[in-house]
């Protein structure tokens, strides 16, 4: 008797006297699938023709280029042409709103900004202190205690530098 494998369509011969009217568990050499096996009545055969001439079922066959594999297979979708125009205007005017809502320097831009604005204070306070001084008398002190202190954090942070 010639038995087929539901999972692998593999088929194997098996002697008559080993499955009996209540069927018997069998399991697939190749795939592993286990199944109840009947006997195979012997009037629904074609006695004509053998196993190999019988027509062979035809295996599924996968086209791996379909939308459907590509989707579930590897999560890959594919766009319709026409339809690809359509959402780039759709994306240009939502990123136009969002340029328009999201412009900014940014932490560093903003960082050297300050930097900039602080040495333009100091530098214009340089230059300008004998006039500060000559209004305003009680401010020569506050001033030259800034300046020393600029200089003290300068020496500071070439000795760091310089060490490493």
């Amino acid at each position: 008797m010639i038995i087929q494998c539901n999972s692998c369509e593999k088929k194997f011969t098996v002697p008559d006297s080993a499955i009996t009217a209540n069927g018997r568990l069998v399991q697939c050499s190749s795939c592993g699938n286990q199944w109840t096996q009947y006997p195979v009545d012997q009037s629904l055969k074609k006695v004509n023709k053998t196993p190999k001439q019988q027509k062979k079922k035809k295996q599924k066959t996968i086209d791996t280029y379909s939308d459907e594999y590509l989707q579930k297979k590897h999560g890959i979708k594919i766009i319709d042409p026409s339809s690809v125009s359509e959402t780039l205007n759709k994306t240009k005017s939502k990123s136009k709103k969002l340029k328009e809502v999201t412009v900014g320097f940014g932490f560093y831009g903003y960082l050297i900004v300050f930097f900039v604005l602080l040495l333009t204070v100091f530098g214009a306070l340089n230059l300008t202190k004998e006039i500060i001084v000559y209004y305003f008398p009680f401010l020569e002190n506050y001033i030259n205690y800034l300046y020393e202190t600029l200089d003290n954090l300068s020496l500071v942070i070439s000795d760091i530098a310089s060490d490493y």
